[in-house]
């Protein structure tokens, strides 16, 4: 199924406008960050939203690529060694490439929509059908208009069934993508409220997304949502089509299907073709019996054996399916997935690996690759030639068959037959300063591996969705004019996030500059290798060394600041860059108005400093009550900097807005905008009500249940009291994590099992007790501190404080997990 570069014009609408060499195609890359040096790989440039792939030919010319599909003009004469298509649009151009590969696949295509559980249903219904069949499934959740095509451009024939996700978010978009999947099974999981406002109803989202099952034979749903089967009995050709629409509900359907509680799982009874089949899960919550119900009918539509469908049943978990980044013992970093270790999968997770910079040491832990459909030599070649791009230190293996890597792979590789012999090498060799990706197929058992190298600290977790700070920093930069710079607040370990693991992200995203607090900070953000530039907003004579050493640039605010750097750089044969801090207002730090004729002097003074930016800070900015002023501070802001321009004879950056800043005032963006909070989902305006999201979820958990009778008291200075019998949960999370002791006596709630918990007695240090009379829980149950809900703004309201306060007084004993989807 290769296509070779010169068979394009024959596939896409466009024009051959450079031929040097006429490469197969192997691999097609559209982010330029991720794209593995091979003169065989394709990049499209596209022109976003945000970012124009055209911008980045030129760099990744000089990588060696050497195809490229374009949809704008570009100068020719300076890639004379590479292959050039124009195409009419290169969205459509990579669509038409993927349904061309699709016309070429003789397997099964499955198709799965929905508002939830599309992910889910994927890979439990590979996990199933692998045990039969080479099945192959689209990486995580590339369900887009780009990632369908994506996910298709992998089918091969040596696989007996794929499975593609598609998602839509408005209306037209499911055409296109029924267009190049042409899905022969479907399932149709479920409908939810997720990318509403795209469509004009309800009834209409459900329409839109049944448009994927145009021409399928066989489509799987489940009836309790009327909208879905409406909309299913209303496409074309229903005398081709078979419909299973099952239900939990309706006892008089053909597929009625019941449960039953046993042990910690659950027996589900299903009919079909005339008989009864009972198969037991390990899970009991709705979702999951819903998601692993449309799998069952699929196998047994397709005829699977019933042993080995419920022999794999006892394998099937709740999926993590996200790759975390974890603080590992002796100064590492762990990147954990296991949860899918096929060849797409390894290299979506190489992807992210690759963006991980906090040391040189690169680890990579393997399993053999299971039922990839390929031959163990075939295989392990390909897999060699894909590790040659990532510079690895090293490479475990582990298993029979991966010991063929070394037949093809130049790198350190040490192999075991199984994980208990790699965690007894262990012991006597512990992993230093390093950052390692764990990815092994799940009868290998790798989190115990997880386990043993995870740096142990107690149950309560940060947990940050890189995702979300993606969507918010691309929020925020949508409402930016042409050209205008983000610089990105990290100071205060990042709000509590953990300031490099948010700098590493953000450097991937593009932002312009970092800003720290202090010194110590900006050395931390340099160690774990940020390239980015980074100011310091609080120098300190003490720390001037620092600076110079690791290439920080100072915030200078003071007459005293100034002339003591100054006096430091001034027999130094370089030019130091500066920032200088403006008091338009808000009189904490800067130079006031009075003060910058003395500025201009001091600035001719010393030539050995480069203003690199001018900037102020807004007072004010979150409350529409000040907005006279903010203005008088932005008038005066631009008065003093254009006197230091004149004074300097070039122009620095200037910058006033900060987050409400840049919500509430376009007109005062000037040449860069700073973003702190908002970054993290908190809207001090309140001008963005449900656009941004929530970045941080504080997790613990509960360490003990007890029945409390009435009279009796909870807690440090009995301040508890059980006016009636009560049922109450000690959780594992007190002041000295951060949780502060102002939540006490009912002040404070915690989610847990879906339902608000009050804190009861006072907050302790390590611990606190809440009231769980009315809720189903038991130790090791989860417990959400705040995340969606309860949202952090509720909580800081709630104790008279702002969501600033909450999020950075989390201990550092908490963990922090990082994660993206």
């Amino acid at each position: 199924m290769k296509i070779n570069f010169s068979f394009l014009p024959t596939i896409l609408n466009g024009d051959l406008h450079q031929l040097q060499k006429d490469n197969a195609i192997e691999n097609i890359y559209i982010d330029s960050r991720n794209i593995v040096t091979n003169p065989k790989n394709l990049f499209i440039a596209i022109n976003g939203e945000r970012h124009n792939g055209h911008h980045f030919i030129d760099e990744l010319y000089n990588k060696g690529i050497q195809n490229f599909i374009i949809d704008q003009d570009i100068s020719l004469q300076n890639y004379p060694k590479a292959n050039f298509f124009k195409a009419y649009n290169s969205v459509e151009a990579l669509q038409a490439l993927a349904g061309h590969k699709r016309k070429g696949f003789k397997g099964k295509l499955i198709s799965i929509t929905g508002s939830n559980g599309k992910t889910i249903v994927k890979e439990w219904l590979g996990k199933l059908i692998e045990s039969v069949y080479a099945v192959y499934r689209s990486p995580r959740s590339y369900n887009s208009q780009v990632g369908v095509p994506l996910s298709l451009w992998h089918l091969n024939n040596y696989q007996d069934y794929a499975i593609i996700e598609a998602g839509i978010s408005k209306m037209g978009e499911m055409e296109k993508l029924e267009a190049i999947i042409k899905p022969e099974l479907g399932i149709y999981t479920n409908l939810g409220t997720a990318h509403d406002e795209g469509f004009p109803s309800l009834e209409e989202k459900a329409h839109q997304k049944a448009l994927l099952f145009k021409d399928a034979t066989t489509i799987i749903f489940c009836k309790d949502f009327p909208e879905i089967s409406n909309a299913l009995h209303n496409l074309p050709k229903l005398e081709e089509k078979e419909f299973i629409g099952w239900s939990f509900e309706d006892n008089t359907s053909n597929y009625f299907v019941e449960t039953e509680e046993r042990g910690n799982g659950t027996a589900i009874r299903i009919p079909f073709d005339d008989q009864f089949h009972i198969f037991y899960v390990p899970f009991q919550d709705y979702a999951s019996l819903e998601n692993i119900t449309h799998c069952l009918l699929l196998l047994l539509h397709e005829g699977l054996p019933i042993k080995i469908i419920q022999n794999t049943l006892n394998d099937i978990r709740p999926l993590n399916m996200r790759l975390e980044t974890k603080k590992g013992k002796n100064n590492t970093y762990l990147v954990d997935d296991s949860y899918n270790n096929d060849l797409v999968g390894l290299d979506t997770a190489l992807q992210f690996f690759v963006q991980q910079k906090q040391y040189k040491k690169r680890i990579l832990i393997l399993s053999d690759l299971l039922e990839t459909g390929l031959s163990s030599e075939v295989l392990y070649k390909q897999l060699a030639e894909r590790m040659a791009s990532e510079n690895l230190s090293l490479i475990i293996g582990i298993g029979n068959d991966i010991t063929l890597l070394e037949n093809h792979y130049d790198g350190e590789l040490i192999f075991f037959k199984d994980t208990a012999s790699f965690l007894e090498y262990e012991k006597d060799h512990p992993f230093q300063e390093a950052v390692i990706l764990i990815k092994g197929a799940r009868k290998f058992g790798f989190e115990s591996i997880v386990q043993r190298l995870e740096q142990k600290i107690h149950g309560t977790v940060l947990e940050i969705d890189l995702n979300k700070i993606t969507h918010n920093l691309n929020h925020y930069r949508a409402r930016l004019k042409p050209n205008v710079k983000t610089m990105v607040m990290v100071k205060a370990f990042a709000y509590g996030s953990s300031s490099h693991e948010i700098a590493n992200w953000l450097e991937f995203q593009n932002v312009d500059y970092l800003a720290v607090a202090y010194a110590d900070e900006g050395v931390v953000l340099r160690q774990h290798g940020i390239k980015l530039p980074i100011m310091v907003m609080n120098p300190d004579p003490r720390s001037f060394e620092l600076l110079h050493q690791y290439d920080l640039e100072p915030e200078l605010y003071s007459q005293e600041v100034f002339k003591d750097y100054a006096s430091y750089t001034r027999n130094q044969k370089k030019q130091f860059k500066i920032h200088l801090k403006l008091d338009t207002g808000m009189h904490r730090l800067g130079f006031e108005t009075y003060e910058i004729d003395h500025l201009k002097s001091l600035l001719k003074q010393n030539p050995q400093l480069k203003v690199t930016s001018v900037f102020s800070h807004l007072a004010g900015s979150d409350e529409a009550l000040h907005n006279g002023f903010s203005a008088q501070q932005a008038m005066s802001f631009k008065k003093s900097a254009d006197e230091i321009i004149d004074a300097i004879g070039y122009k620095p950056i200037l910058h006033l807005l900060n987050s409400p800043g840049i919500s509430r005032f376009p007109d005062y963006q000037f040449d860069m905008v700073r973003l702190g909070i908002g970054l993290y989902g908190v809207d001090p305006t309140g001008l963005h009500s449900g656009q941004l999201k929530s970045v941080s979820t504080l997790k613990t958990v509960i360490s003990q249940v007890k029945n409390i009778k009435k009279g009796e008291t909870i807690g440090y200075s009995r301040m508890g009291i059980a006016h009636e019998e009560m049922k109450t949960a000690t959780i594992s999370i007190g002041y000295a994590d951060g949780f502060n002791r102002k939540f006490s006596k009912g002040v404070g709630k915690v989610m847990i099992n879906g339902k608000l918990a009050p804190v009861i007695g006072n907050v302790c240090m390590d611990m606190t007790m809440v009231d769980v009379t009315n809720i189903e829980c038991r130790a090791g149950d989860e417990v959400i501190v705040f995340g969606e809900n309860p949202h952090i703004s509720d909580m800081a309201e709630s104790i008279g404080t702002i969501p600033y306060e909450i999020l950075t007084n989390i201990s550092e004993r908490v963990k922090r997990v990082f994660y993206t989807e």
